[in-house]
């Protein structure tokens, strides 16, 4: 599924036109965005939460070469899916 798989989903739910729906969604994921790239932790209530953790700097190999190289620290999104969307993937 994508954004304009999800919009059309919602707007046949919530009776609304395509073209709000669509606003809709690109508008709730650039929330999530914008609260994650602040360092915000993003909870959806029976859905799931979004966490931002940090890798910190670290050793590692070139595949093409074998050199040893730094790998930079770097910050990523990771998601924890609620109890009930566990339950639908595993029923």
């Amino acid at each position: 599924m994508n954004n304009s798989d999800l919009a059309d989903n919602v707007a046949g739910s919530a009776d609304m036109s395509k073209a709000d729906a669509r606003k809709l969604v690109d508008a709730v994921f650039t929330a999530i965005a914008d609260a994650a790239a602040k360092g915000e932790e993003i909870s959806l209530s029976g859905f799931g939460k979004f966490k931002v953790k940090d890798s910190p700097e670290r050793e590692g190999r070139n595949p093409a070469t074998g050199e040893p190289m730094k790998i930079k620290a770097s910050r990523k999104l990771s998601f924890t899916p609620a109890k009930a969307v566990k339950d639908k993937l595993n029923p």
